[in-house]
């Protein structure tokens, strides 16, 4: 039987999600846990890969496991085993076929930045106190809009098969000294929305122009865009499934 895992974690302590050698990971901690409660060898499938540093306020995974499983005490002695930056909220029977990472329709994404200095905001947000012309960022995202291919976006050694992704939605909201970066797409490249988010904050301090932005997307080319942003402001919020 297959079952779905909804989760959260934040990401300071963790290489990402993704279990490798000699790195903690969100993927290698869960998968130690349940396999521990459940008294078998569990492998769990994540809906996607977050990087070192990143966090997640909403995450999937899926595991196979012979048994029946009743979710709410499951989910209680979970939370009771996993350290206190990994939180699970549900844990439910799914149809066999069902995958966490390629049925997943659409993935949303925020990037936290605190325009004024706060102690309390360090480790889940990015201080920049450059004045920002939103206007213009705003007019950016509309431009993101009209494209599908992203290499100029993309960390240069990947072994993705296509740059091209749907991106559904893309705005700048600003929230008191915050400003929240939210985009939605099909799927991400690796460090994408920093990617983005660092060429943003360029366009917002009129180092380059709405222009430069759209020569930017057709370029393909990385070392033209800007900057990558901490991860430390970067969150997985939403993930969406048509099962």
């Amino acid at each position: 039987m297959r079952y779905f895992i909804k989760l959260a974690y934040k990401g300071t302590h963790y290489h990402g999600w993704q279990m490798q050698p000699n790195a903690s990971s969100v993927q290698e901690v869960l998968t130690v846990a349940l396999s521990k409660l459940l008294k078998t060898t569990v492998a769990v499938t994540g809906a996607g890969r977050t990087d070192s540093g990143v966090h997640a306020r909403e995450m999937y995974a899926h595991f196979d496991c012979d048994a029946l499983l009743v979710a709410a005490p499951l989910v209680q002695r979970l939370n009771l085993f996993l350290p206190k930056d990994i939180v699970v909220y549900d844990v439910m029977q799914v149809d066999a076929a069902a995958h966490a990472r390629f049925d997943a329709v659409k993935r949303t994404y925020e990037y936290h930045i605190h325009t004024t200095k706060d102690v309390f905001e360090n480790d889940g947000s990015f201080y920049f106190w450059t004045p920002l012309v939103v206007s213009k960022m705003n007019a950016a995202c509309e431009l993101l809009l009209k494209h599908t291919d992203f290499e100029c976006f993309s960390k240069v050694q990947t072994d993705v098969g296509t740059f091209n992704c749907v991106i559904f939605d893309a705005h700048w909201q600003q929230v008191a000294n915050k400003l929240i970066f939210t985009i939605t797409a099909d799927r991400f490249l690796r460090n994408m929305v920093r990617a983005i988010v660092g060429t943003m904050l360029d366009i917002g301090t009129e180092k380059i122009s709405l222009a430069d932005f759209e020569s930017i997307l057709a370029s393909k080319d990385r070392n033209r865009a800007g900057f990558s942003v901490p991860a430390q402001g970067l969150y997985l919020t939403k993930i969406e499934y048509e099962l």
